[in-house]
């Protein structure tokens, strides 16, 4: 099976936290997909005791306009609570072509940049290094991802490293799936987190709403999933209790609780695995306090629900929709992923994404994998104060995989202001190659 089918294999029929937080790719593919095994990197068949595994993702992009969402006759501030900074994404990691606002304030709502403006460029997006460790004979799985992201900043050439994960796992009932991990790890909140690194997602870029979904937190999380044969079904709880909930460093410190008292998020999943179709449905909801300010007077809540369909001859449909509010701080100034912010403003925000995909049903030794898909997001964010900005997105991309080890993509973003936000020319082409190995 090539590594693409192998992904929508694993999103169709997995719903195991701790084994739907990665794929294996050293792992049998077949035994991957019969396992459900999402892209947590799992015991090896080998019994392999220590393994190192990665890939690289090397990208050309061209955004249009300024590479920005900013419009430069729009004078309202803040800059980033007024246009969707988020919306010219370029990678898979959702850093986008530019954030400049031509001078304007802005408060800490913002992307992580590649600083290329309107200008065409190749970009290495990342060089991404797993480390696992599984003992013989016990219970015990340990990972880390170190991943390099060169960029080109103000003062030069500069390499921005990040321990993305950096956590220990423990499978203390045979007999049952259970998992305990700890450590940091991906979010449990939703499905979107499945398709973060860049050998496994369809596209390119990430949806709308994958700022509130798809971050790393620190923190203890477990899994349960049971089968039930004679429905052809399972069903799974995916709980985890984090510094930081959800969201992308971006948004939010990841490696300390700046606020003292932990998020808690949880995922209640049913997959269906009849033999023509399989289906896999879940709700998800998140509480707690904000984790980008100090105090404990202002909460966040968040419920999604998610629905993916995996039909014959390689089509596929799959969406989310997200509910999620944050109370008003009510000491000013918060505290992001990226630094200091001033204002602590209450914000609310609806957004969803379907999609639907092909993957051709036919391959070779050279060409094992050949996916279409088209994309729809949209977004209805609030910040207090402030009018709501509407914005939504048409994705289209392409993916062909060769030899199970390298997969060349290309997408185009077109990105629309609805309402709430002056219209401003920010659409995205962008493609990328990932070597796996």
């Amino acid at each position: 099976m090539s590594a693409l089918l192998l992904t929508l294999s694993l999103l169709a029929q997995a719903d195991a936290g701790a084994t739907e937080d990665f794929v294996d790719v050293d792992v049998d593919v077949d035994a991957a997909k019969a396992q459900g095994q999402g892209y947590t990197p799992t015991e090896s068949p080998t019994h392999e005791t220590l393994r190192l595994t990665g890939y690289i993702d090397v990208g050309f992009a061209k955004a249009f306009g300024t590479g920005s969402s900013f419009a430069a006759n729009d004078a309202r501030v803040p800059a980033d609570y007024l246009a969707d900074a988020f919306a010219p994404a370029v990678n898979s990691r959702g850093d986008v072509a530019s954030v400049e606002a031509g001078g304007r304030f802005t408060n800490g709502f913002l992307p992580r940049s590649m600083g290329l403006g309107a200008r065409p460029s190749f970009l290495l997006n990342t060089a991404s290094f797993d480390v696992r460790f599984t003992p013989k004979d016990w219970p015990v799985f340990v990972f880390a991802r170190v991943q390099l992201m060169p960029r080109l900043e103000a003062t030069g050439d500069r390499t921005r490293v990040e321990l993305q994960q950096a956590f220990g796992r423990l499978n203390p009932f045979k007999e049952h799936e259970f998992f305990l991990t700890v450590g940091r790890f991906d979010s449990v909140f939703g499905i979107e987190y499945l398709e973060n690194e860049a050998n496994l997602r369809p596209g390119i870029t990430p949806s709308l709403i994958a700022r509130y979904t798809t971050g790393q937190s620190l923190g203890v999380k477990a899994l349960y999933r049971a089968q039930v044969p004679a429905l052809w079904s399972a069903f799974s709880v995916n709980a985890a209790v984090t510094n930081s909930g959800t969201r992308i460093e971006a948004l939010v410190p990841v490696d300390q609780s700046v606020v003292g008292v932990p998020v808690a998020s949880a995922r209640l999943g049913w997959e269906l695995n009849a033999p023509k179709v399989q289906a896999k449905l879940g709700v998800s909801g998140l509480y707690g306090p904000r984790s980008d300010q100090r105090g404990l007077d202002a909460r966040q809540l968040a419920v999604a629900a998610d629905l993916r369909v995996y039909f014959f001859f390689g089509l596929s449909l799959a969406g989310e929709f997200l509910r999620l509010v944050d109370e008003k701080v009510s000491a000013e100034g918060k505290l992001t992923g990226q630094g200091p912010a001033e204002l602590g403003s209450a914000f609310d925000v609806w957004g969803g994404w379907g999609r639907v995909a092909w993957t051709v049903p036919w391959k070779t030794d050279a060409l094992t994998g050949v996916t279409l898909a088209v994309r729809y997001d949209r977004r209805l964010g609030r910040f207090e104060g402030f009018p709501q900005l509407v914005t939504d997105r048409l994705t289209v991309s392409a993916r062909v995989d060769l030899f199970d080890l390298v997969a060349l993509k290309v997408e185009g973003l077109f990105n629309r202001e609805v309402s709430g936000a002056v219209p401003v020319d920010n659409d995205v082409f962008t493609s990328s190659v990932v070597f796996t190995w």
